[in-house]
């Protein structure tokens, strides 16, 4: 037995192996559930856990790869994966009834590359710190170094992934070429261009240049959007948003053909986690009226991240086809909740430095989680836990499974 076969072995067993975790009716159970919360008329809070420390995760080896080849490792990565969290730490999470096979999209983006020294704690470590260099100190620079997106659908080499994937996983389950989902963020990109401190020092030293700079990438994000749209290369039908559950049946919209979705048929989110210390009115001139042209694009948006919003709710209630709005550790549950009420998905983000701490205290996150409960309670908010940015569990994988058990038992309730 060659290794191609070998391998095609190796996936096919773990392919049967999802698909019959698919094909359990949980799995439209959670999707109706996800549907009820996205509509604003949730019968429970719903919990997912994203962004996980997948390398201290291989618990008895289960995520240990034995492909050999490349393209077949990709897919046994995202198999072994997905059974391991059902096993351990599904919530609400939804297996699908299909391999996804990724389009090849290529997008030049903005040209730009990212000068940073990184420092990580160990070799294997995903996590690490960065310290970005400043490349913009002039108009010019903004309108010379950040060029406009080109997007390319390379169809033969789609063609060949989908039929390498046939190969592999005919007769176990059906194939979906799987769109571009588009990452939209002005403030991300620039704070690993200038830093972070480099940008909030240039809000204050240079506003002209920061302006022509939000502008540009606005731009070019807009023209990014055009050229997705008019290729027919967009991703539909999502099952996630920025870590979130994604099932709706407000979308896709009406006119809707999956041989070329639109913007109007699928979710978008939006961030500017490095504004938590500036202003509401500086926060609206800088993100929000620069990103309302590209939101009134899409057909829902989820809004936020790390950023507590707490503060800034005034602004953020004037984003078009505002949905769900991230409530942050760092936000204020009771102003949140009051801000949000019944209009949007209170998305609580619980921190996750709480299974990262030395006794692991149970308790604690379980009345975190219920007093979030609560408080939501009170004002009517439809409220999700999403559980992300897991940069460790101290090596104990089932850390994460008892806060997990924790949360399904709170969201119960």
């Amino acid at each position: 037995m060659n290794v191609h076969e070998k391998d095609r072995t190796i996936l096919r067993e773990l392919a049967a192996r999802v698909a019959e975790i698919a094909a359990l009716p949980v799995q439209e159970e959670k999707r109706r559930l996800w549907r009820k919360l996205n509509g604003l008329q949730p019968e429970r809070p719903m919990v997912t856990i994203d962004q996980v420390r997948w390398d201290e995760m291989n618990i008895d080896n289960k995520l240990t790869l034995r492909c050999a080849d490349k393209e077949c490792r990709d897919y046994e990565r995202t198999l072994r994966r997905i059974l391991l969290q059902w096993e351990y730490f599904p919530v609400d999470m939804v297996v699908e009834p299909f391999i996804k096979v990724y389009k090849a999209v290529h997008n030049t983006a903005f040209g730009m590359t990212v000068e940073e020294h990184t420092l990580a704690t160990f070799e294997s470590n995903e996590v690490m710190s960065h310290k970005f260099e400043n490349q913009f100190e002039t108009i010019d620079d903004v309108m010379t170094k950040i060029k406009m997106p080109v997007v390319t659908h390379d169809t033969a080499e789609t063609k060949r992934r989908m039929e390498f994937a046939s190969s592999i996983f005919d007769g176990i389950m059906p194939l979906r070429e799987e769109g571009y989902d588009p990452y939209i963020s002005i403030w991300d990109p620039i704070a690993q261009w200038m830093s972070v401190e480099g940008a909030l020092y240039g809000l204050i030293d240079k506003p002209e240049m920061m302006h022509a700079l939000a502008k540009r990438i606005a731009d070019g994000y807009m023209i990014m959007l055009d050229q997705l749209e008019e290729q027919g290369v967009l991703c539909h039908s999502q099952a996630l948003i920025h870590c979130t559950g994604a099932f709706t049946d407000d979308l896709p919209a009406p006119g809707f053909n999956p041989q070329k979705p639109r913007l109007k048929d699928i979710w978008m989110f939006g961030l500017a986690q490095m504004f938590v210390t500036i202003s509401p009115a500086m926060f609206e001139e800088y993100e929000i009226n620069y990103m309302i042209p590209i939101f009134k694009r899409f057909g829902l948006v989820y809004y936020g991240c790390c950023d507590p919003l707490d503060g800034k709710m005034n602004e953020v209630r004037k984003i078009p086809n505002l949905r769900k709005i991230s409530m942050s550790a760092w936000a204020k549950k009771e102003r949140g909740a009051e801000e949000i009420g019944k209009k949007y998905v209170f998305s609580n983000k619980p921190n996750p430095a709480f299974i990262a701490v030395t006794p692991f205290d149970t308790d604690h996150v379980r009345k975190d989680l219920a007093e979030t409960r609560e408080i939501c309670r009170r004002y009517g908010c439809p409220l999700e836990f999403i559980f992300k940015d897991i940069s460790t569990v101290l090596s104990q994988p089932m850390r994460l499974k008892q806060w997990a058990d924790i949360a399904m038992e709170v969201a119960a309730k």
